[in-house]
Order: structure tokens, then C-alpha cells, then sequence
């Protein structure tokens, strides 16, 4: 298929006259279209097509297609027949009443070219687009923002059916490569090991059995992967994707020790972030929010939320699910900055909110960043029983505290916390704690009093903000943050 331009700027005439005496009043496709324009051109998809051979349907067609599907939540045999039989959808298309349209297999190929080539943004970059020209989205006034988890594609695996897969899927694709080769390295055993795939298999029940059948999957992977790396060994086989999966896998599942190779205990095993699932997905990750675990990844989505105006989605952003919400914060307001979309006002929920996000989203992009912060977590403080760092007076200038009861600290060190951000820590004498007849109500330790705060922008905002979620107004404020129906539609 080849790529041949064709004008969407103009809607033929006949057809624009019968859709306006049908729909007097319009529809969603037709208002769509006065409003947006035709949205696409077929120069943004020009890389995805060859430029010899027959002609192929208009990129810029099937993106609108696609655009009105999801709207309509049609499956492609029902779009390729809106696209032959409704009016409303050939007025959006630039269509003459005669058309018959195209195959619906052909959505599913456009689908895919995008997918292969990375080029899905184009049109979400697209719509946006043509959405700010028309003046519905534009910098300034309030967003919101949240995450919902994403599925892999691939089952869940154990990690027993995990590492055999593993080893099986890179058998089978060094078999395609170099089968006379494999021939020689294979044990006669492997066939019956891992000619089957492992839900098709019966593992051991037993704990102790099934640690023994990992470790000889150990074994067999390791034999294979010093074979690949052997001079006898085709050099091509190590440019595999399965060869480099398998040598990861097996770093992060398995260990060497007096010539065996043994499986890891679980706690031995890396990190979610970068601990691998299946051999099929290899980007897949777990992840657990609240009481939620799966497999697969989280998607952010920031929409504007004005009362008076369309809903429209800024900004979205993928990660591999363990990926905190905190972490991202920054790269949303990166993008956001980038296609001149920043708010004024940003709504999130706690995932989000830290008193430094709080800060440099002031600072660095003047957005106001509201959602609830922290609450206090000792549980004296937190009954009142207790004096909390609120009751202590600091003096940023002269690097001293004075506690409720009249005494200066006599240390301030600047460090950092365990998660390596900015604190400094301030400490009482002892001396001074110890008869103090308001020690019952401050300190239990011996040493004296014990205060960690943040930098001094930080506490600040921390506090104010402590004290604001506790009013009717931030209620109110935060009552429009909800975006749970924009995260419906992106599950669907």
C-alpha cells in the first residue's frame, strides 16, 4: 500500500446539504467536524506507508475513523459500516454519498502501523491540537490528574512457569536460527522438559520438589547461555531478544554457588520496578495500589475540569506499574509546560501531593498543586497528647528552636532523610529536658527532645496546607478533582 494525499479540508456539497436537512440541528459527528475541522492531513502519517504501490485509504480518514469509534465505542465491523451507510460520519469524513468506504480489517492494520512505528501520539497530539485552535483547551485555570493500572497482555505467571517459559521460548527461537547448532547442546531431556508450555504442564506440589525443578531449569538455561557465548556458537545468536531476556531472567532469578546454579529465595529477587514477568511482555511490571495487584503498567491522565466548558484530556503518560504517582508529577508538568497547557490550578490526590511537589510546582511552573497532604502519624501527636514540631518556634535566620517551654536547641545539623531529600535536624540538651515539668507532654527519651524538619519553604507550605484541607472551602475546592469517568474510558 502506498500513500496517497487526499483533501479532507473541503465537505462535498450534496453531502453537506442532505446531512444539514437531516440533522437541522446537528449531531456529535457533524458539530465535531464544524468545530475542529477535519483534524488530521495525511502528511503527519506519510512515514507509516511506502510511497510505491497501490493506493491506500487515507491515513487521515482512518485516524478520524478511529477518533469517532472510540466516541461511539463501535467495533471495527460496526465503523466500517457507519463509514458506508451514515450520513453523519461521511459529513465528518469529507465523504460523497456514493462512497462504500473500505474493508474493516483495514482499522485494525492502521492500528497497527501506528503501534510499530510509535507514531499513536500523532493523534492524540492532533486532537489536542486542533481542540486549542478552536479555543475549548488553553493554559491556565484547573486540571486534574489520576492513574489507573493498565493490564499486561500476557497472563500472570508463577515464577516456576515464569523461568520455564523463559527457557522454552528462547529454545524454540534459537531452533528457527540454528537448528543443526542447538542439536549439539540440547540434552535429550530438554524435549520433554520444555517442549510444552508450563500451564500445560504439571509442576510438583511440593515446596521442596518444586525449588529442585527450579534449580534444574537453573542448570539447563545456564548450559544453554554458555553455549551461545562459546566460539562454536553461531555469533548471531546472541543479537537474539530471547537470548538477552534469558540472560536477564536468570541474573534476577538465579545464583551461582560451588558450580550449581540455585534458585533465589524470594526475597533475594530484585525490585518490582525492574524484576521481569513474562518473557512475552518484557516491559510488564507488578504493582499494587492500595488494595489492588497486578501485572502490567499505570497510565496518568490530566483533563481540564472547568465546570462551564468540554472535559478534555492534556496529557497522558505511561509507566511501568510500581512507579509511584509522585514520581511523575514532574514529568506531567514538563509536558504540559511543553504544549503551553500548564494550569493555574492542579487537582490530585494524596499519591501525588508532598510539600516539595507543592513547592516546585510553584516555583518552577507557577501551579497552584492541591490535594491532601500527609497527615500527622505518631499517634500522641496526632491525639493532641503530645507536642508535635507545630508547638515549636524556629528561627531560620539564627538556627535555633525554642520549644514550648521557653528552651533553645543547642544542635542544628543540615543532612539529608533516607530518602536523600534536604532536613535538617535539631536537638534539646538533656539537661534541660530532664526536669522540665512539661517533659511528660514532649519527650520519653532520656537524651532529650528530637526534631527533623524540612527545608523551611517546605515545612511551611506543609503546615498551611495541613491546617487549609481542614476548612469547608478546600472541600469544596477539591470536590471538582473526581476524574473517574475519563479513567473509565481509557480502561475501555
Amino acid at each position: 500500500m502506498s500513500l496517497h494525499g487526499v483533501e479532507l479540508a473541503e465537505i462535498p456539497e450534496e453531502t453537506a446539504r442532505v446531512a444539514r436537512a437531516v440533522f437541522p440541528k446537528g449531531c456529535l459527528a457533524m458539530r465535531m467536524r464544524d468545530v475542529l475541522g477535519p483534524v488530521f492531513a495525511d502528511a503527519q502519517f506519510e512515514g507509516l506507508f511506502p510511497v510505491r504501490g497501490r493506493p491506500a485509504v487515507s491515513p487521515a480518514r482512518l485516524a478520524l475513523v478511529s477518533v469517532l469509534q472510540f466516541a461511539e465505542g463501535l467495533t471495527d465491523r460496526q465503523a466500517a459500516h457507519a463509514v458506508r451507510s451514515r450520513l453523519d460520519w461521511k459529513y465528518a469524513l469529507s465523504l460523497e454519498l456514493a462512497d462504500t468506504g473500505f474493508d474493516f480489517s483495514v482499522l485494525s492494520e492502521f492500528r497497527a502501523r501506528l503501534a510499530e512505528s510509535d507514531a499513536d501520539r500523532v493523534v492524540f497530539d492532533a486532537v489536542l491540537r486542533a481542540a486549542g485552535e478552536a479555543g475549548l483547551v488553553k493554559a491556565g485555570k484547573r486540571q486534574r490528574t489520576d492513574a489507573t493500572h493498565v493490564l499486561a497482555v500476557t497472563r500472570d505467571l508463577s515464577r516456576l512457569e515464569f523461568v520455564v517459559e523463559t527457557l522454552r521460548a528462547v529454545l524454540n527461537q534459537v531452533a528457527e536460527v540454528a537448528g543443526e547448532w542447538l542439536v549439539t547442546v540440547a540434552a535429550p531431556e530438554w524435549f520433554d522438559r520444555y517442549s510444552a508450555r508450563p500451564e500445560d504442564s504439571r509442576f510438583p506440589s511440593r515446596w521442596a520438589a518444586r525449588v529442585e525443578h527450579g534449580d534444574q531449569c537453573g542448570a539447563d538455561g545456564m548450559v544453554l547461555l554458555k553455549a551461545v557465548w562459546s566460539v562454536s556458537a553461531p555469533p548471531s545468536l546472541r543479537a537474539l531478544p530471547a537470548v538477552e531476556l534469558l540472560r536477564q531472567t536468570w541474573v534476577q532469578q538465579f545464583y551461582q554457588a560451588d558450580d550449581a546454579v540455585r534458585w533465589r529465595e524470594p526475597k533475594n529477587t530484585p525490585p518490582g520496578l525492574i524484576r521481569l514477568r513474562t518473557p512475552h511482555e518484557p516491559g510488564a511490571r507488578t504493582g499494587s495500589k492500595r488494595d489492588l495487584g497486578w501485572s502490567g503498567y499505570k497510565v496518568h491522565l490530566s483533563e481540564t475540569c472547568e465546570p462551564d466548558a468540554p472535559h478534555l484530556i492534556t496529557h497522558i503518560h505511561t509507566t511501568p506499574a510500581p512507579v509511584s504517582d509522585i514520581a511523575v508529577l514532574e514529568d506531567i508538568h514538563t509536558a504540559l509546560a511543553e504544549r503551553e497547557l500548564l494550569p493555574d490550578e492542579h487537582l490530585v490526590d494524596a499519591g501525588y501531593v508532598d510539600a516539595e511537589q507543592i513547592h516546585h510546582a510553584r516555583r518552577d511552573h507557577g501551579i497552584d498543586l492541591v490535594g491532601p497532604v500527609g497527615k500527622v502519624t505518631n499517634r500522641k501527636q496526632a491525639a493532641g497528647d503530645f507536642f508535635d514540631n507545630t508547638r515549636f518556634t524556629i528561627d531560620w535566620d539564627q538556627h535555633t528552636v525554642t520549644c514550648p517551654g521557653g528552651k533553645q536547641s543547642t544542635v542544628w545539623r543540615a543532612t539529608t532523610s533516607h530518602r536523600g531529600t534536604p532536613v535538617t535536624r535539631v536537638k534539646f540538651p538533656a539537661r534541660e529536658c530532664g526536669p522540665c515539668e512539661l517533659r511528660t507532654s514532649c519527650t520519653d527519651s532520656p537524651k532529650g527532645r528530637a526534631l527533623t524538619f524540612r527545608p523551611q519553604a517546605e515545612h511551611e507550605i506543609l503546615q498551611q496546607a495541613r491546617i487549609e484541607q481542614d476548612t469547608a472551602l478546600w472541600r469544596r475546592r477539591y470536590g471538582h478533582r473526581g476524574v473517574s469517568e475519563s479513567l473509565s474510558q481509557g480502561q475501555g
